[in-house]
């Protein structure tokens, strides 16, 4: 594989997002999301979950009496939203938030440490038992993503408070774990430090940081295994009781991880590790881990990811299960798996300037991760089913777990937070630049002005391709610059031509040299289509879906009745678009398509009988898959029954 290390992603506040779909949701963050979040945060908001975490850094802190309530790891929701709220104000819609994020970060301060030590829980109910409990203690987890708080606050405010109590815990860590005598063995139980060390090490210059987040990936998987020979210290007394079956797969530690050859074990745990191991291949050219983050994001992307981007099938330990395995109403696809899967793909891609791996970062963005928040911004999912039928997402059954509904906030509050930084900052997952080139990576219509090498480079993107148009992008550079422009050409762009002429792609981009005022119009066919799984995926043999360009398409029970599996459709077909749903945002076209529905299945009222089927045609209805359940609550469905 070649080596090349030169492309970054844009910052942030070099962009402007204008899409009528990611715009909205963009503009949402800073206008709905972090003041709904900070309320959540603070408990204040009727008839949701309670998770605590303001009160326990003020309990930390010293500044009221009482005891750790909520998760283990709650600090983190904070630590997220702080990270959102940074991103909001270098993308230069977030000011109004600097007070109270100063506050907040004052708080912190006082809750942490003379040593540098910071984790609410073990400081107000057992600071004799810190590191003790790496497999369920969660504290490492903590201090990364305190880390990518702390330097995405720097970036954006040049304050420098929050970075220091970030460095402060950071150098803790480094002083107590490592190989040399004396120091811990081991690693995280929940990886995400090591992705945070490398930010680290690239805002501080502190190689020891980089070296730190090399170790946990080494030392993961070595023998004998050190999350398991604690848990049997502990003699079964567990955090999590579900961790009575906790497993060296579910760990990601069966063997080290540049030998690992499939995703296993729980999905944000892997997918958080792989992309600190493609950082570090990249900072540290090494070859060996290169190749192991390869092999299992092909492993992942060709037998055991969604069509959706969803990845992590198994309700029971939120764990990815085996090749294939991907059933469509008790999956668990949590949305921080999707944004795990985001990170992990768009490192491959800068990494290796093949723009195949966002395939995947786009499929994940548009599906699972944009449906995972609410038009409104105040309803999340946790848990993203492609299949939901209400009557059965019963408490105490194997379905507990799948909502029908996007909730109010959760006691495990990890994936509004996360999305809300992910959707702050989707400038960084739309272009990259090097020295002397631009990269766009999805048509999602924004502005870019940026500076490549000693030149200052604008861009304006409009992409109508969801609505038959092109997609135009004006570039104003420097006369005889000697910049180039590298355009993404997505997989699901029939007979891609540039500018007239047929798209010639190398690594799936083509490359279009800028002169001074240069536009590039990127036209071809995006059409509406029935897409069929791998016949080993057991849960979709002999049905369809529908998609067009990155967008799945599911059927709601408000649009097509109830018993939605009692629809069969062929994929022979004809599938017409028609307008948007004005109540949705984005401007997507919803899909008709004739189909029939099996009104009777035998001639009685009995349970079982004789066959006697009975077919009626109906016209159905889709719409985007990420904009399911933001009318009426309802059965909805995305793999359909085939007529073949």
């Amino acid at each position: 594989m070649d080596m090349t290390s030169s492309i970054t992603p844009v910052r942030i506040g070099k962009t402007r997002i204008t899409d009528p779909l990611f715009g909205a949701y963009v503009d949402m963050v800073a206008e709905k999301v972090i003041p709904y979040q900070w309320e959540a945060l603070n408990d204040r908001i009727p008839g949701v979950e309670k998770g605590y975490c303001i009160e326990n850094f003020r309990v930390a802190a010293g500044l009221q009496p009482g005891h750790h309530q909520g998760a283990i790891f709650q600090d983190t929701d904070l630590y997220k939203w702080l990270e959102a709220v940074a991103f909001c104000i270098e993308y230069g819609a977030g000011e109004k938030f600097v007070p109270i994020a100063d506050e907040v970060i004052a708080l912190m301060e006082k809750a942490q440490e003379p040593d540098g030590y910071l984790n609410t829980y073990f400081t107000i109910e057992c600071p004799e038992k810190k590191w003790t409990n790496l497999t369920e203690g969660h504290e490492l987890y903590g201090c990364g993503h305190l880390i990518e708080a702390a330097v995405a606050y720097y970036n954006a405010t040049g304050k420098d408070k929050l970075l220091n109590i970030a460095c402060r815990f950071a150098d803790l860590v480094d002083r107590t774990f490592g190989a040399e005598d004396g120091k811990c063995h081991g690693y995280p139980g929940h990886q995400e430090i090591e992705l945070a060390l490398v930010k680290l090490y690239k805002v501080t210059g502190e190689k020891r940081y980089l070296n730190l987040a090399n170790y946990f990936i080494r030392q993961r998987g070595t023998k004998p295994n050190y999350l398991l020979e604690e848990m049997k210290g502990r003699k079964g007394r567990n955090v999590f009781p579900e961790f009575a079956e906790y497993d060296d797969l579910y760990a990601q530690t069966h063997e080290k991880p540049v030998e690992q050859t499939t995703a296993v074990g729980h999905a944000v745990r892997a997918v958080y590790m792989y992309t600190a191991m493609a950082d570090l291949a990249r900072e540290l050219d090494d070859q060996e881990m290169l190749r192991a983050c390869q092999t299992l994001y092909d492993n992942i992307t060709t037998r055991r990811m969604y069509i959706t981007g969803g990845i992590g099938s198994s309700g029971k330990l939120e764990r990815f299960t085996t090749d294939y395995d991907l059933p469509n109403d008790r999956m668990y696809c949590e949305s921080c798996a999707s944004v795990g899967l985001m990170m992990f793909s768009q490192r491959m891609g800068n990494f290796l300037e093949d723009a195949r791996f966002y395939d995947t970062v786009e499929r994940a963005l548009c599906n699972t991760v944009l449906g995972g928040i609410s038009k409104d911004a105040d309803r999340y999912f946790y848990v993203n089913p492609l299949e939901v039928w209400p009557d059965n997402c019963l408490p105490s059954t194997s379905m507990s777990h799948v909502k029908p509904v996007r909730q109010g906030w959760f006691s495990c509050a990890c994936c509004p937070p996360n999305i809300a930084r992910t959707l702050a900052s989707l400038g960084q997952y739309i272009y990259a630049q090097s020295d002397d080139s631009v990269y766009v990576n999805m048509f999602i219509s924004s502005k870019l002005d940026t500076q490549v090498g000693d030149k200052t480079l604008g861009l304006d993107m409009q992409a109508d391709y969801m609505n038959g148009g092109d997609v135009t992008i004006r570039v104003t550079a420097p006369e005889n610059a000697g910049l180039t422009l590298k355009v993404r050409i997505p997989w699901y762009l029939e007979n891609p031509m540039v500018n007239g002429e047929k798209a010639v792609t190398h690594r799936g981009y083509v490359t279009v040299p800028v002169n001074c005022d240069t536009q590039v119009v990127i036209s071809g066919s995006v059409k509406a289509k029935f897409v069929a799984a791998n016949r080993n995926v057991r849960a979709d043999v002999g049905k369809v879906a529908l998609m067009k360009g990155p967008y799945v398409y599911c059927l709601e029970q408000v649009d097509n009745g109830c018993n939605l599996a009692s629809l069969f459709v062929s994929p022979e077909a004809s599938i017409s678009e028609a307008a948007p749903e004005e109540s949705l945002p984005g401007n997507l076209p919803t899909l008709l398509v004739s189909g029939e529905r099996l009104v009777e299945t035998i001639a009685t009222h009995d349970l079982y009988g004789n066959p006697a089927f009975r077919m009626e045609r109906v016209t159905l209805k889709a719409i985007p898959y990420p904009l399911w359940c933001n009318r009426e609550p309802g059965e909805m469905m995305v793999w359909l029954h085939a007529r073949v």
